[in-house]
């Protein structure tokens, strides 16, 4: 699709002569007579450059760059300037203008002006999309009463210190309600730090929460930082922590109630602002009876209880969720979104969801990849194991 440039000029002959340059180029135009009537083009349309003069009528060049940058900085301006205007020229740059041309204009200059604002505008485009992806938390899908409650709790919660406590079966999506924990609260400029306690072997998690000095054992070969230290001024959140060892619980005891702690190895006591944001599959009252899980660390984590219903416990927003997933893989795989028939749905709905969310979503992939244009009963009944 050809870039779209907008030109500013009230001279007649420059419109005339950078129009007919940059169509030769393949480049779609539109022209404005002044600043004020660019200004409104610029409000109403989104281009890919502006070029625009420095000395005009009405609303002069400086005037307009102000304005538009307020609108969106992301559009790159090339200001175009006579003889007398070069000062103020680079006083545009400053301002945030991308360049300046000075009058009558350098062709191959022009165009290569124009390259490189394309270039960076498409960078700048790439990095903000980036950014959404990493930072892009999925939305909490679901109108069953106990999802309205979580909803409700964590608006309440968000934005305190309090210490969070998510129970629920794994697949349900506790990660997703420590991540709306982080987003509403008061530390979303702090990072939102993730430790799978469950996925760390027992001798190595002190090492993974507190860091360690370098020679603290065999294999460290260098210092290294803990996860409560790349936490500090934010979230961390322990998955699974009913699987963590009890050594490792009596130090994250201490680092909570002191707000302290000491790398493995090291001597030095550290101070660290973290809120803890903990998950379990387990019951952790038993775990505390069987004598594998600290009482103490249980009540000093579980501040706030947070409990995720598995997804057989509130089917009626199955159809929500599948709806979401429909549109949410499609837009990876760039194709257009499929649709489920109602049959199809009500046969979702009568499944027995074992793995919860994470199963539904792996489930709605298979049927998108293996179905036709629409999704149909006869298609869950040969991809889903009832």
């Amino acid at each position: 699709m050809a870039a779209t440039i907008l030109i500013i000029d009230d001279e007649r002959a420059i419109r005339k002569t950078l129009t007919e340059i940059l169509g030769f180029e393949g480049y779609k135009i539109e022209e404005a007579v002044d600043g004020d009537e660019g200004l409104k083009k610029f409000q109403a349309t989104t281009y890919d450059v502006v070029l625009c003069d420095i000395k005009m009528p009405k609303m002069d060049g400086i005037e307009f760059l102000t304005k538009a940058t307020e609108i969106n900085p992301d559009v790159p301006i090339i200001m175009i300037s006579g003889h007398g205007n070069i000062e103020t020229a680079v006083e545009a740059v400053k301002k945030g203008a991308f360049d300046y041309i000075s009058k009558p204009p350098d062709l191959n200059r022009l165009l290569i002006t124009i390259r490189n604002a394309r270039d960076k505008n498409s960078l700048v485009k790439e990095a903000k999309t980036l950014k959404r992806r990493v930072n892009r938390v999925q939305e909490m899908i679901g109108d069953s009463p106990a999802i309205a409650k979580i909803k409700e709790t964590i608006e309440k919660v968000g934005p305190t210190d309090a210490r969070v406590m998510i129970t629920g079966e794994n697949g349900s999506g506790k990660e997703l309600v420590a991540r709306w924990l982080h987003e509403k609260s008061n530390r979303i400029e702090g990072q939102l730090v993730e430790v799978n306690c469950a996925a760390i072997p027992s001798e190595l998690i002190e090492s993974e929460l507190f860091g360690h000095e370098k020679g603290s054992f065999t294999s460290a070969i260098k210092q290294r930082i803990g996860k409560f230290e790349l936490a500090n001024g934010g979230t961390l959140f322990l998955d699974e922590i009913g699987d963590m060892s009890l050594s490792a619980q009596a130090k994250v005891l201490r680092a909570l109630q002191e707000g302290k702690i000491t790398r493995v190895g090291g001597e030095k006591e550290i101070p660290v602002d973290v809120r803890v944001v903990a998950a379990t599959n387990k019951d952790l009252l038993q775990e505390v009876e069987a004598k594998s899980f600290r009482l103490d660390l249980y009540h000093r984590l579980s501040v706030i209880l947070i409990h995720v219903p598995s997804l057989n416990d509130r089917k009626e927003d199955i159809p929500l969720l599948v709806n979401w997933f429909l549109k949410e893989i499609a837009n990876d795989y760039g194709q257009t979104k499929k649709e489920m028939d109602k049959k199809a749905m009500e046969a979702l709905q009568q499944h027995n969801w074992t793995g919860n969310i994470r199963e539904l979503r792996n489930v709605v992939e298979r049927l998108i990849i293996l179905s036709g244009k629409t999704i149909t009963v006869d298609d869950v009944k040969a991809h889903v194991s009832f």
